[in-house]
């Protein structure tokens, strides 16, 4: 009888380099929410890939960043790092040709931790010729000692098969803790807020106030749909103005869009209800954080 391998990998990055998208490829499905925005994760989020023997536990991460006093900008920065303390291996990722003083502030927190280091260089197809590759590639070896480095382009899947392969490589032996067929160990409930929020995002655009989170209020299952109130929490009323837009059309839009991915995801019917909430200060306010589902303060 051949030996399973088991082991967590967290995807670790400065905000807006693709983590989200990488774990979605990695998966072949599409568990967590992309946006063209940073700090579009904000929990950390588990991805569970199981082939044969192996079995990977991804851990997605909110970008991490230095600085940011409110309590929400704290509650991300220790998702991120605490995921990187109890893996077997750290994957960072970064953008092709543009390395900064946000991806040295990264590393530091990598060299920290005890798992296997691997780089994962993202976005290539940014470079503006593939021959930049190679120096980008030379200068990123040079700043710590990686086990290995990838040149990928998460968006279109290219070279994630060679970077899977590679992870693999590096799994520990050990049982699987979930069965073949798990994909992650959230709910129902926090996959459709993260639904709600994508869909805000991706429709507001630069409108997006930062200050805004979704919460499910209620959730009943009906003999023929399943019917779901979500609350969008924003700080001010101008905020909620932006979201309902003129005469309510833009929050309308944002349901009819969910409710198609809930229905998809899921396989049932869906009766969504949304409505805008306004609590002045709720990102600094740890009750209403952890109402929220952020994680607990930690000193």
């Amino acid at each position: 009888m051949s030996e399973t391998r088991c082991g967590t990998l967290a995807l670790v990055g400065r905000p807006n380099v693709g983590k989200s998208t990488l774990l979605n490829a990695l998966l072949e499905e599409r568990l967590v929410i992309t946006a063209d925005r940073p700090q579009t994760t904000r929990h950390a989020i588990l991805g569970i890939r199981t082939d044969g023997d192996d079995q990977l536990l991804f851990v997605d991460t909110p970008g991490l960043h230095d600085g940011g006093r409110r309590a929400l900008n704290r509650s991300m920065n220790r998702a991120a790092r605490g995921a990187l303390f109890d893996v077997d291996i750290v994957v960072m990722v970064v953008e092709a040709g543009r390395w900064g003083s946000a991806d040295d502030y990264v590393l530091e927190q990598v060299k920290q931790a005890r798992g296997i280091p691997v780089l994962a260089i993202n976005k290539i197809d940014a470079l503006p010729k593939r021959e930049a590759l190679l120096p980008d590639l030379a200068q990123a070896a040079a700043r710590h000692e990686w086990a290995d480095l990838v040149p990928i382009m998460a968006r279109r899947g290219e070279n994630v098969p060679r970077l899977l392969s590679v992870l693999r490589g590096h799994l520990p032996p050990g049982p699987h803790h979930y069965e073949a067929d798990a994909l992650t160990d959230r709910s129902e409930r926090f996959l459709v807020a993260e639904v709600i929020r994508e869909k805000l995002t991706r429709r507001l655009g630069d409108e997006l106030p930062h200050q805004l989170s979704v919460e499910i209020e209620r959730w009943r299952e009906g003999s023929d749909k399943r019917e779901i109130h979500g609350a969008i929490w924003v700080e001010r009323p101008g905020q909620r103005a932006i979201i309902l837009g003129h005469q309510g059309s833009r929050i309308k839009e944002v349901g009819i869009e969910a409710r198609q991915e809930i229905e998809r995801r899921f396989g049932r019917p869906v009766r969504l209800e949304l409505w805008v909430k306004v609590r002045s200060g709720w990102t600094d306010d740890l009750r209403a954080l952890r109402q929220l589902g952020y994680d607990r303060e930690q000193g």
